[in-house]
């Protein structure tokens, strides 16, 4: 009886273990982001989507700074890129990311642990439109650090961001 009740309690065990580290949620809006290769938790069979609810899901961060394209500070929010990242358990050294405009950049996974890189999905408190850079737009705090100010930088930036290949 004993053993019976030890196998009962550690198959609950598992199972809420299993629920506790389920994969992520499904999406019920259009999707606006795709993460593939290197991940360990997606909620398609090939790779992790998010539509604009999963996004601001993730803890929201935001930051005021000036852009090589604009004329004056913008206030970004989104979700940190390494929350992003720790959403779909990524790995590797490399991410590839892709615009609606088909503007490709490689980003270190390691800036994601440097900087706070964000996925901003808000530009000013304003969902960010297609036309403006949006949905999505990696965005590094340019301002916080004189090193961030520059082309290397300003280059890994990726707005209508579509897509993430971590390699």
């Amino acid at each position: 009886m004993k053993n019976k009740f030890l196998v009962s309690l550690f198959a609950a065990g598992l199972m809420a273990v299993s629920l506790g580290a389920q994969a992520l949620e499904q999406v019920t809006g259009k999707v606006i982001l795709t993460i593939n290769g290197k991940i360990a938790d997606k909620n398609t069979p090939t790779s992790a989507v998010f539509d604009r609810t999963l996004i601001e899901k993730l803890p929201q961060q935001n930051f005021t700074t000036m852009t090589p394209w604009d004329k004056k500070p913008i206030k970004f929010t989104g979700p940190l890129l390494r929350d992003v990242l720790m959403a779909v358990k990524a790995s590797g050294a490399t991410i590839k990311a892709a615009a609606l405009n088909d503007y490709m950049t490689n980003i270190p996974l390691e800036d994601a642990k440097k900087f706070d890189v964000i996925v901003a999905h808000k530009m000013n408190g304003e969902d960010i439109p297609v036309k403006t850079k949006g949905p999505l737009f990696i965005v590094y705090p340019f301002d916080s650090k004189k090193e961030l100010q520059s082309t290397t930088y300003y280059e890994r930036s990726a707005w209508q961001l579509k897509s993430l290949t971590i390699e």
